[in-house]
């Protein structure tokens, strides 16, 4: 069967299983053997190693894969190219791996394999690239590694290895262009007079202490710089900003690097600066800079330099990130120019003023996060134009007015907790059917809930919360893809969700009115909350459709009636907050129902497990129980009584007869006589029978 097959590509077709039946396949001229990005939930199988002597190239990657590398691995003497990355494959990496001595690229990166680096692998001359990041090898690099005369790309990142990395392991490698390394356990110590025999392309560092290598300013061929988790010093600083203006990637997260980056010109097209201490104000931006991240620092001032620069007009920057640091001051009205923008946080800092309107013109705005500023004001209705917004996130500041009723189809995540919006909740809204997160609890509205809220057709799905929301930034190179998330308040714990939920919120309002039917057709509805509002009415049957619910707090409100039956059915349900309301009855047994009486404390109708008032009927139930249990008492202690005297006149009569026989005479003589009549009797009966 299929004897001439060369390549067999089967990429990403959702296959689960590695057929056995195609180890008696007749695939004698396999070259190429490509089944990456399945759902392979097996070991990896030894027959697939014997299907053909001419396989050169294997690519199992992106799969399930949970297994040891197969004793058959070996049997393929021409293989040039094996991938194994991103599977779950264990134990150590074995020695034979050094007899494939044709292998040019070898990937056994996110696994989990252990032990040491096999010192075999220094006799694989022909290797160019090795990937072993992301598994749980340990001990030191191997001295033999530096035979890899050829080696183009060495990534070893994420790794527990320990001892020094010097020159002496990286002299051989003349043809290096990518170079990753970190390790907590690794010591990086450079002769600061050496120079590398190599010019690299990309280069990841991670927890560099003391200095940095000084042999990094001498790669005037270096494009990408990844450094992170590491205590060195950068300095001097202005050398390596200056020599990080030839980067095209830029990249420094969670280091303690420091300094005023005001007089800084950033160039590169990705700049990534993530968890420092950087601070000072704005730095300058080229027109080459397409992202700028500058997350999570100590960055101060006004950011209307950066915003209103003289080089805005030839801007090409489309993700904007400088949340979680000092900035101070008003937005001001400079953003007409910024026209390539998708992506703006300016979260968790101290902005106030009002939302400016120019903002309207960004007509490729995606994601807006303003949380956690002093921002005041109405919501400028100039964002109406910004008709491919996915996430308008405003919550925690002090916006006023109305709930906009404007806003674009797209919207699937809408936040504006914590602010002073009054009025009702506009039925417009009703059109956004993308909608996934409607946040607007702790405010001032007042009114009833639309009945129109099973329009939110994206809430009707419960798988859901796979969904990741991003875009993609497509640059020479590689492309960057930027995956956006969205803080929610849900089970009591505000974290920020890169899989979005399904989540309505509008605790802590004046809302009034019973909750509509409409709210229990939302099938994928994943977290509800009503607390703190004026709601009534009674909790209805329907509740039972909200099969993905995990999460419903319906406290302090004016519910009354029977907590229904069904929800004893909602399986997921892992938080549950009833408590003061009017509830009555017997609280509906269930695993999701029982686990606390915080949930029901303050409705003093309410009876039932976990709560310890015995409802009536079971208390009429106990009182029946105990009822017979005393009849039963008095029938046994009668019993007693009874028995006790039969065994008190059996005793009495046996001892009298007892007493005639052994004290009077007469009587004992004609007791006698009876047994010996009786005896005569029974022997004469016997005789006569046989």
């Amino acid at each position: 069967m299929l004897p001439s097959l060369i390549e067999l590509h089967l990429q990403r077709c959702q296959l689960e299983n590695i057929y056995p039946f195609l180890q008696y396949a007749n695939f004698t001229s396999l070259q190429a053997l490509k089944l990456s990005g399945n759902d392979f939930e097996s070991e990896l199988p030894s027959w697939l190693f014997n299907l053909s002597c001419d396989i050169s190239y294997i690519d199992l990657s992106q799969n399930k894969i949970h297994s040891q590398l197969p004793k058959t691995l070996p049997n393929l003497r021409r293989v040039k190219f094996l991938i194994l990355s991103q599977n779950y494959l264990k134990g150590p990496i074995p020695n034979w791996l050094g007899q494939l001595e044709q292998l040019q690229g070898l990937d056994l990166s996110h696994n989990f394999f252990s032990g040491p680096i096999p010192a075999s692998l220094g006799n694989l001359s022909s290797l160019t690239d090795l990937a072993l990041d992301s598994n749980e090898l340990n001990g030191n690099l191997p001295d033999n590694l530096g035979n890899l005369f050829n080696l183009e790309t060495l990534s070893i990142l994420k790794n527990s290895l320990t001892g020094i990395v010097s020159e002496r392991n990286l002299l051989s490698f003349s043809k290096l262009r990518w170079f990753k390394m970190s390790s907590p356990g690794l010591i990086f110590d450079f002769d600061p007079e050496w120079v590398p025999p190599f010019q690299l392309q990309h280069l990841t560092l991670g927890y560099v202490r003391d200095k940095l290598p000084a042999w990094l300013f001498t790669q005037s061929s270096l494009e990408y710089l990844i450094i992170e988790d590491s205590t060195a010093s950068f300095e001097p600083l202005d050398k390596f900003w200056n020599f990080a203006t030839q980067l095209k990637f830029f990249f420094l997260v969670n280091n303690t690097i420091n300094g005023d980056i005001s007089n800084v010109l950033l160039s590169s097209e990705r700049v990534w600066l993530v968890s420092n201490n950087l601070r000072g104000g704005m730095p300058r931006i080229s027109p080459d800079v397409v992202v700028l991240t500058l997350y999570n620092n100590s960055l101060s001032g006004s950011i209307s330099p950066l915003l209103c620069d003289s080089m805005k007009n030839k801007s090409n920057l489309v993700h904007l990130d400088m949340g979680y640091n000092h900035l101070t001051g008003e937005l001001t009205d400079c953003w007409n120019d910024w026209k390539s923008l998708v992506h703006i946080d300016l979260s968790y800092n101290n902005l106030t003023g009002k939302i400016p309107h120019s903002m309207g013109s960004l007509s490729n705005l995606r994601f807006l996060y303003l949380e956690s500023n002093k921002f005041f004001g109405e919501v400028p209705f100039s964002l109406n134009n910004c008709k491919n917004l996915w996430i308008l996130d405003l919550g925690h500041n002090n916006l006023s007015g109305v709930i906009p009723n404007w806003l674009g189809q797209s919207v699937r995540g809408l936040k504006l907790r914590s602010n002073q919006f009054s009025g009702n909740i506009p039925t417009q809204l009703c059109q956004l059917g993308s909608l996934m997160v409607m946040d607007f609890a702790s405010n001032r509205l007042s009114g009833p809930i639309p009945n129109c809220l099973h329009n939110f057709t994206a809430m009707l799905f419960s798988n859901a919360s796979t969904l990741k929301v991003g875009y993609i930034v497509h640059l020479p190179g590689f492309p960057l893809i930027i995956t956006c998330g969205i803080t929610m308040l849900i089970k009591g714990n505000e974290l920020e969700y890169m899989n979005f939920m399904n989540v309505i919120d509008l605790s802590n309002n004046i809302l009034s009115g019973s909750v509509p039917l409409e709210i229990y057709m939302l099938t994928g509805l994943q977290s509800l909350n009503l607390s703190h509002n004026q709601l009534l009415g009674t909790i209805p049957q329907e509740i039972g459709n909200l099969e993905a619910l995990e999460s419903i707090d319906l406290s302090r409100n004016q519910f009354s009636g029977e907590i229904p039956e069904s929800m004893a059915v909602l399986h997921y349900l892992s938080v549950l907050n009833l408590s003061l309301n009017n509830f009555v009855g017997e609280i509906p047994t269930g695993t999701q129902l029982g686990s606390t009486n915080l949930s029901y404390i303050g409705n003093p109708h309410l009876c039932g497990a976990p709560l310890t008032k015995i409802c009536p009927q079971d208390e009429k139930s106990n009182n029946t129980k105990h009822a017979g249990e005393e009849d039963d008492d008095d029938k046994s202690e009668l019993y007693s009584w009874f028995y006790m005297g039969l065994g008190i006149g059996f005793a009495v009569g046996f001892l009298g007869v007892l007493g005639a026989i052994f004290f009077n005479r007469r009587c004992r003589h004609a007791y006698f006589r009876f047994l010996h009549r009786m005896y005569d009797f029974v022997i004469q009966k016997m005789n006569s029978i046989y």
